[in-house]
């Protein structure tokens, strides 16, 4: 029997390959729910051992994938199903199978592949104790796992055919990119500036609307730029989504968080997740990262609708016959939008050519309950081109994620304080406790941690109440609130951090007529 493993969304599950060389006719069966790329391995793995020096049987083969009932999907059982034929027809000896979880594609001429889902698999083989066998080409940051590469069936053929991957560079801080986005390419917009960095220290959804070139898609793409960069933890759980997806892992294991930027005629299932067999959308792909959304108006309402739920639970749940599967998606959401459909209102420079009716059909393509789950909203209006000709001498990146990182650290502790521990790493304090993880578990929880005064209470009351705020908005001022109080070191919510966060709410500027 070799051990081998299939992916069930971004878990791998282990999977026993029994291999059985009988009389009858000639030819292979392969049993148990095996998906199209699993029936083709037959043809790979036929070609592939001769081309290896070995020979194949001219006899009846079954090969059976256990348990019976679970669907395995992918090519990553090429390399366990011909070790099974080898050692079932003692060209091989079993010792090779002791304690190894395999999984790779072969080629024709007998060399093996990487697959998608090579950390997953890592991480399982870890789970069960065994050595992973690979390909060899991408290591696993898991310093409990013992790692082998096999690059040819035909090295089968020696006493040691394995090969120990390096894993030395694996995991390994990237150096700072010079030539990243840095928002002091960014001429004025401070006060935008200011609203991201309360954004970023507080994980909070932000749509910035305003007319064509005010610096939308700038400002957005400088995001990750000011977010910490990934813990040990959150980098295993990103990196294991992209690797499941078949995307580049390097960044993600040197701490860079993911920034993601899909075109506004991606579909529900490119979105959110979804296809045969199931892959993580971009909201999968953006976890413990960014999720850009650029012409937010532009994008379908189902497609806007299906985020409603990932925002709120950090996870998506894809119901399919075969069971749920289900994908982490703890991503924050910017998002940018012009306001109407030749895209000036509001422009003081440029007047706006729409009627009443196609901007309220233009903006309600976003969907009010969207809108009520973004807790910061911008009007981004256009820089004179003086200022644009002064850029290069804003505030820079690294000075926004300074004051990032110290509100998440204050964060953390007053977490800690209130919960009346002392828990925690100075290391950990640094980035803010636990990056990624909801600044609070329920409305409950965010009202206690405002520890509002009665003037603030009042002042916060009578706001919602002359605006008609829903209790979703109101909480969700609290959030803000809350977070620019972290930002200034501040225990309570006063009155001044409130009108803050509510004039994120209360926009009568560009998104209104």
């Amino acid at each position: 029997m070799v051990t081998g493993a299939t992916l069930h969304g971004v878990e791998a599950i282990p999977v026993s390959v029994e291999v059985v060389v009988s009389g009858g006719l000639p030819g292979m069966a392969v049993v148990g729910m095996a998906d199209t790329a699993v029936q083709e391995a037959r043809e790979r793995v036929r070609a592939a051992v001769r081309a290896a020096g070995f020979s194949m049987p001219n006899d009846k083969i079954v090969v059976n994938l256990a348990p019976a009932d679970v669907r395995k999907t992918g090519s990553g059982f090429d390399l366990p199903i011909a070790l099974g034929i080898l050692v079932a027809t003692g060209q091989v000896g079993p010792q090779v199978l002791e304690r190894r979880l395999f999984v790779g594609e072969l080629s024709l001429e007998g060399f093996v592949r990487p697959v998608k889902g090579t950390l997953a698999f890592g991480i399982c083989a870890a789970r069960l104790g065994c050595a992973l066998v690979s390909a060899g080409e991408q290591a696993v940051p898991l310093a409990s796992l013992e790692q082998l590469g096999l690059p040819h069936v035909g090295r089968l053929h020696v006493e040691d055919p394995f090969v120990p991957v390096d894993c030395s560079s694996v995991g390994r801080r990237a150096a700072p990119d010079e030539d990243a986005p840095d928002f002091r390419d960014v001429s004025g917009h401070e006060a935008a500036k200011r609203a991201l960095q309360i954004a970023a220290a507080g994980r909070h959804g932000v749509l910035m609307m305003g007319p064509p070139g005010s610096g939308k898609t700038m400002l957005a793409s400088r995001m990750a730029s000011i977010l910490p960069p990934l813990d040990q933890d959150e980098m295993l759980e990103a990196a294991v989504v992209h690797s499941v997806a078949g995307e580049d892992v390097a960044p993600l294991l040197a701490g860079r968080r993911p920034f993601r930027r899909p075109h506004h005629s991606a579909t529900t299932a490119g979105l959110v997740g979804g296809g045969s067999p199931i892959r993580p959308g971009e909201i999968s792909l953006a976890h413990r990262g960014v999720l850009f959304l650029d012409e937010l108006a532009e994008f379908k309402a189902a497609v806007l609708q299906s985020l409603r739920q990932p925002m709120e639970s950090g996870s998506v749940c894809l119901t399919r016959a075969e069971g749920n599967v289900v994908f982490p998606a703890r991503f924050m959401l910017v998002a940018a939008s012009n306001p109407c459909p030749c895209g000036f209102l509001g422009d003081p420079e440029r007047a706006c050519t729409c009627s009443d009716v196609q901007v309220r059909q233009y903006q309600s393509r976003i969907g009010g309950p969207l809108m009520d789950r973004i807790d910061v909203q911008l009007d981004i209006g256009r820089m004179p081109p003086g200022g644009v000709l002064g850029s290069g001498g804003g505030t820079d990146s690294a000075t926004l994620r300074e004051g990032v990182m110290r509100a998440r650290a204050f964060a953390a502790w007053r977490e800690r304080r209130a919960k009346g521990t002392a828990s925690g790493t100075e290391e950990g304090d640094a980035r803010g406790g636990a990056p990624g993880r909801p600044r609070a578990g329920s409305p409950q929880e965010v009202i206690a941690s405002c520890r509002l005064s009665k003037e603030a209470e009042d002042f916060i009351v009578s706001m919602a109440q002359a605006y008609a705020m829903s209790g979703r908005a109101l909480v969700s001022a609290l959030g803000v609130a809350r977070t620019i109080a972290d930002l200034n070191e501040r225990e309570a919510v006063d009155a001044g951090h409130l009108a803050e966060a509510l004039a994120f709410r209360l926009r009568e500027g560009i998104g209104g007529r």
